[in-house]
Parts: structure tokens; C-alpha cells; sequence
């Protein structure tokens, strides 16, 4: 009589996901988009601090959006661990259109009716020249599944902005698009997810213990 050996297990692939460092732009709450805006100071400390986190970590790939501020994020974790980083413009954030490069309060004071369905997260919005959010949670969800059917049973790293963590994050917990987002979008910060290789699961969020030593710095240098 032949023994049921029971379904096969599935190769599940740990995604790491991590949000750029710092930029000026995130200070100014100044709307960046697809904008190619780099670290500031404190961005680029965040980098060095995340890679020595993450150093021992068994990670098999490193994948980042193409612009600049995750790349320079993704670089110090790369050299730390011996990897190229490759780039994929499908972990870009969100294209704002003609309201890149303004800041919050200008696009409420100039441009009222986008800013409200901006706000209201309006699911089929998009504005001039830009992304519904939509089709901007479609890119990033499939983005992050391809790269994880890429990598069946291993770990990869997927630097990347907060607005693609926000669409990561909703797909995992089956969170509406148009639900207020109560969950935090940290730069730097850690955040794990499992997939197998059809849907996604949360594990870990926010983590930024790897920046504590970097606050109390910050906090070191305001004290005359």
C-alpha cells in the first residue's frame, strides 16, 4: 500500500522591503514622484545604517527602483554583501503628473479639486500627465510578485518609495485603496513580506531599530 506523502510545500520567497533614505524634498513635504532627487545627509546615513543591519542577512538579490534616492539607498547594502543592484523601473513611485515638484500646501492652495481626490484616494484618479492609483497599485503588486516568482524559496531585497510600500502593504492585508492608510511609510525602514509567488503576506512592519542610534545623534547635536 503506497504511503500519501501530502502536498509538496510551497517555495515561499521573503521579500524585504525597504523605503529610500531621506531627501530634502521629503522634509519640504514636497511632492517627488518619479522626480530624481537624492539623499540629503541624513538619507545617506540612513543607507550606511541600514547596510550594516542588514549585513548578516541571507539575502540573494538586491532589486531597486531606478531612481536615485533608492539606488543610493540600495548601494551600501550591496557592497556590504557582495551584490550588484539592479534596477527596475517598475518600483518607481507613483508618476504625479504636473504636480510633481509642488509642495502639499501649494497643491491645496492651487490646485483644490486635485488635491481632494488626491486626499480622498480616488481609485481612478489621475492627475495630468500622471498615474491612476490604480494603475499604480496594479504596477507595484506585479512588480513585487515577478521579482518573487523570479526567486522561488530565497530572499530578496526590494529597495524602493513609500508609496509603493503603501500599495505592498494594502495587496498583504487586504486593505481597500480607498481606506485611510493608518500604518506608517518609514524612510529606511525595514518592512517583510511573504509571497508565494500568486499573493503576498505580511510579516514585519516598520521596523527602524537600525536608526535609533542616528535619532539620539540628531538629538546629540541640537543640545548646546
Amino acid at each position: 500500500m503506497s504511503q500519501s506523502t501530502g502536498p509538496q510545500s510551497l517555495a515561499y520567497t521573503h521579500l524585504i522591503v525597504i523605503r529610500h533614505g531621506e531627501t530634502a524634498w521629503n522634509r519640504a513635504r514636497r511632492l517627488q514622484g518619479q522626480l530624481d532627487i537624492p539623499l540629503n545627509e541624513v538619507g545617506r546615513a540612513q543607507a550606511a545604517a541600514l547596510a550594516e543591519a542588514l549585513a548578516g542577512e541571507p539575502i540573494d538579490a538586491i532589486y531597486s527602483s531606478d531612481l536615485g534616492r533608492a539606488m543610493e539607498t540600495a548601494t551600501p547594502l550591496a557592497e556590504t554583501l557582495g551584490l550588484p543592484v539592479r534596477p527596475d523601473n517598475r518600483l518607481r513611485e507613483r508618476c504625479y503628473g504636473d504636480l510633481e515638484g509642488m509642495t502639499y500646501a501649494e497643491v491645496a492652495e492651487q490646485r483644490p479639486e486635485d488635491f481632494a481626490r488626491w486626499q480622498a484616494r480616488v481609485p481612478d484618479y489621475a492627475p495630468p500627465e500622471g498615474e491612476s492609483l490604480l494603475e499604480f497599485h496594479e504596477r507595484a503588486v506585479e512588480a513585487a510578485l515577478a521579482l518573487a516568482r523570479r526567486h522561488p524559496g530565497e530572499r530578496i531585497a526590494l529597495v524602493a518609495h513609500g508609496g509603493v510600500l503603501d500599495c505592498l502593504y494594502r495587496e498583504a492585508t487586504g486593505m481597500t485603496l480607498e481606506a485611510p492608510r493608518q500604518h506608517e511609510l518609514l524612510n529606511a525602514s525595514v518592512n517583510r513580506l511573504r509571497s508565494d509567488s500568486a499573493h503576498l503576506t505580511l510579516l514585519q512592519w516598520g521596523d527602524v531599530s537600525h536608526l535609533e542610534a542616528l535619532a539620539l545623534d540628531e538629538v546629540d547635536k541640537r543640545v548646546p
